[in-house]
Order: C-alpha cells, then sequence, then structure tokens
C-alpha cells in the first residue's frame, strides 16, 4: 500500500512521500504542456494565417478528451491506475516526436492535425487516470490538499512554460522545444512507476455496459454531481475557449507577435495560481454559492478583458481576474466530484466529469468561424456574453446554490 506512514499531519498533501515524488516527477511534464500549446498554436498561425485552421487544430487536440475520457476511466477503475497512467504518459511522448518531426519537414497540415489527435487520445486517458490517482496517494483529510496542489502545479506550468515558449521560439525553435516537453514527458513516466502500487481494489474485470450503467445510475440519483457535471459544460463550451482566441487577438489587435501571446497565458495562469493558493488556505464550506459566483465572476471578467485588449497594462489585469476567477469554479467544481464520489466509481465519474473539456472544441470551432467572418473582436465579445446568458440560466437552481461539504465527506 502506497499509505502507511502515520507520522506525518495528514492535513498537507506534501507530507506524504507518494504524492511527493509524483508532484515533483510530473510537474516538468505540466510546464512543457503548456510550452507545447503555444508551439502549435502559433505554428499553425503562422503556417496557414486561417483562424478556421487554428480552430481545427484546437478541435484535434481537445475533442478526444470528449470521445476517449471514457475508457481512460474504465480502464482506471478495472486496472492499475500508476501503470496506465504511466502508460498514457510514454505515448504522449512518442506522439510529441511525431509532431517534432513534422514541424522540421512541413507540408500538408492534416498530417500535423492527425499526429495532434492520436496524441491527444493518449493525452485524455492521461488526464482521467491522473486525476483518479491522485486519491491513492494521500489520505482522505489530504484530499482537499493534494487536489489543490495539483492544480497549482497545472499553472505553474501555465506560468513559465508559455514563456519559456516565447523566449524558446526564437532562440531554439519550436522543434527543439517539443524533443524536451518528450524528455520531459519520459521522465514523468518514470517518477510515476517509481511509485509503489495503491491499495488494493476489486481484481480487474472487463468493461462491460454494466459497469458503465453502474456509475450513469449513480449520476442519476445523484443530484449534486449531475448538477455539478451541467454546470461545467458553460464556461468548458464558450469561455475557456479564450486560450485559442488569444493569438487571434493579439495578432489582429496589437500587432503582436509569440512572446505577446505567451505573456497573457502566463498572466491568466498567475491569476489561476492565486485562487489555487487562496482555496488551499481557506477552507470552503458554502462550496454551491462560490460555484455561481465565481463562475459569473468569470464571465463578466472576459468582457471585460476584450473591452480593455488594446490598453496593454489593463488588459492584462482583466487576464490575471480571469484566470482568478475561472480557476476559483474549477478548482471547487473538481473537490466536489472527488468528496462525491465513491472509490470503485471514481475513474468513470471522473471521466465523465472530465468529458467538459471536450466541449472546449465546439465553443473554439463557432467562435474562430466567427472570427473568420466578422472580426476577432466581435467573436471575443460572443465569447463573454454566451458564457455570461447561459451562467446566468442557473442561477435560480436551487440545488446548486445548497451545495455544502458542511465539515463531512458526501458517499453513498
Amino acid at each position: 500500500m502506497l499509505l502507511t506512514s502515520k507520522k506525518p499531519s495528514p492535513s498537507f498533501a506534501l507530507f506524504w512521500r507518494p504524492f511527493r515524488i509524483y508532484w515533483s516527477g510530473t510537474l516538468p511534464a505540466r510546464i512543457g504542456e503548456w510550452a507545447d500549446f503555444v508551439i502549435l498554436n502559433w505554428a499553425v498561425l503562422q503556417l496557414s494565417r486561417s483562424s478556421l485552421d487554428l480552430g481545427v487544430l484546437n478541435v484535434c487536440r481537445l475533442l478526444p478528451i470528449f470521445l476517449f475520457s471514457w475508457l481512460g476511466g474504465v480502464l482506471a477503475d478495472r486496472l492499475s491506475r500508476r501503470q496506465v497512467l504511466a502508460a498514457s504518459l510514454l505515448g504522449m511522448a512518442g506522439f510529441t516526436l511525431v509532431i517534432a518531426w513534422l514541424l522540421r519537414e512541413p507540408s500538408s497540415l492534416i498530417w500535423l492535425f492527425a499526429a495532434v489527435f492520436v496524441r491527444s487520445i493518449f493525452m485524455a486517458m492521461e488526464t482521467t487516470a491522473r486525476n483518479a490517482y491522485i486519491a491513492d496517494l494521500v489520505p482522505i483529510e489530504a484530499l482537499s490538499s493534494a487536489i489543490s496542489l495539483h492544480t497549482a502545479a497545472l499553472h505553474i506550468g501555465k506560468i513559465i512554460g508559455p514563456a519559456a515558449a516565447g523566449w524558446g521560439l526564437s532562440s531554439l525553435g519550436g522543434v527543439s522545444l517539443l524533443i524536451v516537453y518528450s524528455t520531459m514527458l519520459v521522465i514523468a513516466a518514470f517518477a510515476v512507476l517509481s511509485l509503489e502500487e495503491s491499495r488494493p481494489r476489486r481484481p480487474a474485470a472487463r468493461p462491460t455496459d454494466g459497469s458503465k450503467g453502474e456509475a450513469i445510475r449513480y449520476i442519476k440519483r445523484t443530484p449534486l454531481v449531475r448538477g455539478l457535471l451541467l454546470l461545467s459544460i458553460i464556461p468548458m463550451t464558450f469561455g475557456f475557449a479564450y486560450s485559442a482566441v488569444t493569438p487571434l487577438l493579439v495578432d489582429a489587435l496589437a500587432n503582436g507577435d509569440a512572446g505577446d501571446f505567451a505573456v497573457l497565458l502566463s498572466v491568466s495562469s498567475a491569476g489561476a495560481l492565486l485562487g489555487t493558493i487562496w482555496l488551499s488556505f481557506r477552507p470552503v464550506e458554502a462550496i454551491g454559492k462560490w460555484l455561481i459566483v465565481s463562475l459569473l465572476a468569470f464571465s463578466l471578467s472576459l468582457l471585460l478583458w476584450i473591452v480593455l485588449f488594446e490598453h496593454w497594462l489593463l488588459c492584462l489585469a482583466a487576464m490575471a481576474l480571469a484566470g482568478l476567477t475561472g480557476q476559483l469554479y474549477r478548482t471547487l467544481c473538481r473537490l466536489a466530484i472527488q468528496l462525491v464520489v465513491p472509490d470503485r466509481l471514481r475513474g468513470r465519474v471522473m471521466s465523465i466529469a472530465l468529458m467538459d473539456r471536450g466541449f472546449i472544441p465546439l465553443g473554439t470551432l463557432l467562435l474562430t468561424t466567427l472570427a473568420e467572418y466578422v472580426g476577432a473582436k466581435i467573436a471575443g465579445y460572443a465569447m463573454g456574453w454566451l458564457c455570461l446568458l447561459c451562467a446566468l440560466a442557473f442561477w435560480r437552481r436551487k440545488e446548486l446554490w445548497n451545495i455544502s461539504t458542511g465539515g463531512r465527506i458526501w458517499n453513498d
């Protein structure tokens, strides 16, 4: 079993050696992930000068999360979560090298899109296995800390990664940076494999429609989970497409370059990191209230960001606010789901929850198509207003406002 020591404080995840090894081993991969995002988006924009091609790239990057997260959840419940996670990381590393080779010898974008799509299949399984595996690394008392620290690592990566990409694109080139990212993924895989196997679960069984039905029935009879899943679709479809819209705005409104794009993403992540730190040190019981309020604040901050885009310092401040409020929302949503779902279903239910990212391609495709015909700024306004209107539609959902930990663990 991973959790054998009784000496460390149970409330802080980094006191637990398995989580400490996992966190430090995978942090470089989180940095490389966001460097990769900047490299690919800027490369496609420079190669084709097409908003639609940028939209297709992000569809290929995110659609597999919607299509294959369920497979990752089933594997995480039926097999070793540690081995599923490590295998997924190695698959991502291999196809990152393929993408680097395709950028070194640029030809048709179709092959690049295909390689990104296949790599994202491994990424979908990695994301689900990773979120399910975190609960195996710490006791329940430290789960909130583990989720917050895991989220903090994602945003440390989102701060450093784009900045490193902005510098590296001009000095090393995108191909060299992708090779470094592939190496980081291999290091992360070996860090995971160095851990002991997690606490034993039921013997592996063949995935069946019945296993899927058990998770779906659980969601249907649990209003808390059902409400969280519905609420998560809103910002993912419209609001969180802002990362894909940002390079269009930088290019069209500010005459900027990859460095400006990277700065905006880094500032957004700095705000998100502040939100994560705030949640790490301040327990939140009224989760439902903060979910609704933070989602509305996120929508308004996106609109403010578009209004102020041509005023650089104010634009950066609005971007930081969007990162802060968006992360408050996302972390509370993930924390609530982790506490609600029993261990035997966590992988499958988390795979459904993580499908919310699969709605980003829909929003991205709609917004980039709109930008192609009416301009990037109008597409940006549409993003903010659609997110705000959808959030207001949930304002009167009493069961969401009533979600509260109340100091107890939700379970069946």
